[in-house]
């Protein structure tokens, strides 16, 4: 009798079972569920809010983004092809898988049906836009983590895309350092070619501990990537723009060398109060 239950549940679960649209298979962006469902509330972050972005300190950027609930929105470590260049831009995201005789001819096949290249750093060069960032998922290795080489590198930049944050590796380290405007950032490199294979174009994807969606804005220096959902870019620019404004007033503060540096930093009470009623001048 406890297991009467069964037969219903699997009844309901056939039933709820539902043959896909066939132009699913060629659809430019692999369909998922999830972003069927938060489409709705993802605003683009606007070009003007990207350029924003990249000038506010990394650690700023954070602060906000980790105060508005987005704890795990981070990845340190990653490699940078231009240290001293700063990326701030839309995620193209891509998720690549090892390789297997059937799973490379099922690509093949979607491939032609949708008229699109089956490699993917083929596809980022010919589709990715203005303001894009490639965020690829080649599972955190190196040697057999390759995603692109420099003249791919260059294609996607040409499309418009301002960067690269691999999950992974890429070739080419030396040309891809003199690529000004398009610095990646890769788990590290490696000499070989591609050898795994792009399935999911535009979907959830991870970069190590951290969930990025299609569209996520993402904000990296040599320090770190950060990543969280367009439609709160405004606010983490505004919160981020509150600590910058904090901060130049506690350095300021340390150069006169006129309080004790524990009254500085952080503000004391009078101090803070001193410094609200500044900002409150106009």
């Amino acid at each position: 009798m406890r297991c009467a239950w069964i037969p219903l549940m699997l009844a309901a679960a056939a039933a709820a079972q539902v043959t896909p649209d066939p132009k699913l298979r060629v659809n430019r962006n692999t369909y998922h569920p999830v972003i069927e469902v938060l489409r709705d509330q993802r605003t683009a972050a606007t070009d003007a809010q990207l350029e924003q972005l990249r000038r506010l300190p990394l650690e700023a950027v954070w602060a906000a983004v980790n105060r508005l609930g987005y704890t795990h929105c981070y990845v340190s470590g990653l490699r940078s092809t231009r240290p001293q260049e700063r990326l701030a831009g839309r995620a193209l995201t891509m998720r690549y898988l090892p390789r297997r005789p059937d799973l490379d001819q099922a690509m093949e096949t979607l491939a032609k049906e949708g008229d699109w290249p089956r490699g993917y750093h083929v596809r980022a060069a010919e589709e990715a836009k203005p303001g894009d960032v490639l965020v690829v998922d080649l599972g955190g290795v190196i040697s057999g983590g390759v995603f692109f080489g420099d003249i791919s590198a260059l294609a996607a930049q040409m499309a418009g895309a301002r960067g690269a944050v691999l999950w992974g590796s890429t070739r080419d380290l030396t040309e891809l350092q003199e690529m000004a405007g398009f610095p990646v950032f890769a788990v590290g490199f490696d000499p070989p070619g591609a050898t795994q294979v792009g399935v999911d174009w535009n979907v959830p994807i991870r970069v190590d501990g951290v969930a990025v969606l299609p569209g996520d804005v993402v904000v990296a220096d040599a320090e770190a990537v950060v990543f969280f959902p367009p439609q709160l870019a405004a606010k983490v620019i505004e919160a981020a723009q509150k600590t910058v404004d904090q901060e130049n007033y506690e350095r300021e503060l340390v150069r006169q060398k006129k309080h004790r540096f524990r009254d500085v930093y952080p503000l004391s009470p009078e101090l803070r109060k001193k410094y609200e009623a500044e900002r409150k001048k106009p």
